[in-house]
């Protein structure tokens, strides 16, 4: 006998407790609230088709499925609302059973994981980015329509947090070139059909990336000005201590060019040194010295020697994180419903490639 109606297996409805005892809860738009209240009001209500002859009766069952087709197009119409789901986590499986059925997503996984609010926040944003930089260079082929339409929806404000913020503008960039340049190979295959969708659309997605690059190329910083204390009146030993908190060359280079103390400290060999160290193992860097013109080795110029050769190691405020136990992936402050007895121990972090490895089938 098939079983018809909600499948006992989904996730289920969310509960709320009253003082009239469990009501259920729907996540739905305030705009919706009350043409809802009045289509849940109909009870054997006679509705018309036309003729006065004609008549239909819907029972309270009918304006209900009715109420959840309304709510469930106006979510497929509304472009702007990324994700409405209130939990941030997604059960990865890569294969059907016979208590879920399909498959998960990166369209599915850019909803429940809600990054387009991730990037509001100032740990995530690098990690998100860096994320959509791995799809750039090799995953562009793979997305479905859904998730092209996620992946450049979460980009286009990206760009505009940029633009209004000035945070970060050459992660940014990289990431705008890395997804151009693929794009301009892709579109010159498409007699082979490597992306999926219509290349008219393709070709406007290119058009906009050009423009952002555009924009971002003529982005002016804001100067700041400020008449209590500044970067310049802090001692020496603390400006060194802030040097030796970054982890990438390039920050290190731009701190320096602010002032010419800073700069003295950003050529420091020491710090350089201490860089490489905690990038690169000692027998990668043992096949690339550079050697300086006094005879010591040049430990800035071996940094971007080797970063050509191996990666360097990441840095993010925070990460996704996988549940062993539950094979659910979620935002660490956030959690999830785990059933195991210590779920510390079940949890590993999961970096950008990984995220992508996870999803490929």
């Amino acid at each position: 006998m098939p079983f018809l109606g909600q499948d006992w297996r989904s996730p289920g409805w969310r509960w709320v407790k009253t003082e009239d005892g469990w009501k259920r809860c729907e996540p739905f738009s305030p705009a919706l609230e009350d043409g809802n209240n009045q289509l849940n009001d109909i009870s054997h209500t006679v509705i018309l088709t036309g003729d006065d002859e004609d008549e239909e009766i819907y029972s309270t069952e009918d304006c209900e499925f009715a109420a959840k087709k309304r709510k469930k197009d106006h979510f497929r119409n509304n472009t702007d609302s990324q994700c409405f789901y209130r939990e941030k986590w997604i059960y990865v499986h890569k294969e059907s059973t016979r208590e879920r059925h399909g498959y998960c997503t990166l369209g599915e996984a850019f909803n429940r994981l809600d990054f387009s609010s991730a990037i509001q926040d100032i740990r995530r944003f690098n990690y998100v980015v860096k994320l959509l930089q791995l799809i750039a260079k090799s995953q562009l082929t793979s997305l479905s329509g859904a998730a092209q339409k996620n992946y450049f929806n979460i980009l286009d404000k990206i760009v505009r947090k940029v633009m209004e913020d000035q945070y970060n503008p050459r992660l940014i960039k990289d990431l705008l070139q890395d997804l151009s340049s693929t794009l301009c190979i892709l579109i010159r295959g498409v007699g082979k059909s490597v992306l999926v969708g219509n290349i008219n659309i393709w070709i406007c997605r290119l058009e906009t990336i050009l423009l952002w690059q555009q924009q971002l190329k003529n982005l002016q910083m804001n100067k700041q000005v400020n008449n209590g204390l500044t970067l310049s009146d802090l001692p020496l030993h603390m400006l060194n201590n802030i040097l030796y908190r970054f982890s990438d060359g390039w920050d290190i280079i731009t701190l320096g060019q602010v002032t010419p103390t800073l700069y003295m400290l950003s050529e420091d060999r020491q710090l350089w040194k201490k860089l490489c160290q905690y990038h690169f193992a000692e027998k990668q860097f043992c096949r690339h010295l550079i050697p300086s013109e006094k005879g010591h080795i040049d430990w800035k110029l071996m940094y971007f020697a080797l970063q050509k050769y191996y990666p360097i190691k990441e840095q993010y405020g925070d990460t996704l994180h996988f549940c062993r136990h539950c094979s659910i992936l979620f935002w660490k402050d956030t959690g999830h419903p785990c059933t195991a007895s210590d779920p510390n121990t079940c949890l590993m972090p999961v970096s950008p490639q990984h995220f992508i490895d996870l999803f490929k089938f």
